[in-house]
């Protein structure tokens, strides 16, 4: 079979190394609106060919690893096209919802909407790892919509490359990945915008440590990609920031009121999310 990949980044670059090392695919051709990442991903032997969109037709497997709203574009384009009876297309947006519902009818079966919760925070191909996936979940939403060719299909690639396969709705994918993906980004940027207007550089090099460093490392996250998915699910990302600014608020009127003992036990509740981990 043919596996073809719209966005030749960090996941779509890492998905076609990680299906090199399985028998599933005889080859792996790609898509990237980018040409300096196409000539990174044929440098690296991320792909074995560049082909143009129209030529996607000869794929078995079609992934778009693009942001949100390339994928509702790349769909519809994709609705008009000859593809073979038998197609797989697979997309690995951060949300799920407004992708479902931008899907065109006549492919949508054959459409498995995915989000793989996986990545770092450096992007394009040479950010590429083919162990990125391993031991990573895998949500895939609304399977009641899918043939059950594609449905496996999907599922045999993604246990072929390691990866733990849950299935969600998506409207309640999309609120999780809001307090536990989504709203993580936005503090980590708020972090790194308070620090850099009240911190000189010097003083930012000479002082920050593991735990800053920590924080701070979603800030590096290409914002262009983020702006779109705050854009595609911003009610469950309003409501993630109003339980962070609760939380946050009660650690100040402690601190503010002396309580340091209730701060203490405060901070213990804390604790118990890395005993879940």
């Amino acid at each position: 079979m043919i596996l073809g990949i719209i966005g030749l980044g960090l996941i779509g670059g890492s998905f076609a190394l990680a299906n090199k090392e399985n028998n599933i695919f005889n080859k792996i051709v790609g898509i990237d609106h980018n040409k300096e990442h196409i000539k990174k991903a044929l440098e690296l032997n991320i792909i074995d060919e560049v082909i143009e969109f129209e030529e996607i037709i000869q794929c078995d497997v079609i992934i778009i690893a693009t942001p949100i709203k390339a994928i509702i574009d790349i769909l519809k384009k994709l609705s008009n096209l000859p593809l073979k009876e038998n197609v797989t297309i697979i997309d690995f947006g951060s949300t799920k919802q407004k992708i479902i519902e931008k899907c065109p009818q006549n492919i949508r079966s054959k459409f498995i909407a995915s989000h793989p919760m996986a990545g770092t925070e450096y992007s394009g191909p040479e950010a590429a790892l083919k162990d990125l996936f391993i031991d990573k979940i895998i949500v895939i939403c609304n399977i009641e919509e899918n043939n059950n060719y594609q449905l496996n299909l999907a599922m045999e690639i993604f246990n072929s490359i390691q990866m733990k396969i849950k299935i969600m709705g998506a409207k309640e994918h999309d609120r999780h990945a809001a307090f536990i993906s989504h709203m993580p980004h936005i503090v980590s940027y708020s972090l790194a915008n308070s620090v850099l207007k009240q911190e000189d550089n010097e003083h930012i090099i000479a002082l920050a440590a593991g735990g800053f460093k920590s924080m701070a490392r979603l800030a590096k996250s290409n914002p262009f990609m983020w702006k779109e998915i705050f854009e595609s699910n911003k009610d469950n990302i309003l409501e993630s920031i109003k339980h962070f600014e609760k939380e946050l608020k009660k650690a100040k009127k402690l601190l503010q009121k002396n309580k340091y003992n209730k701060l203490e036990k405060w901070m213990k509740e804390g604790n118990k999310l890395h005993d879940i981990l």
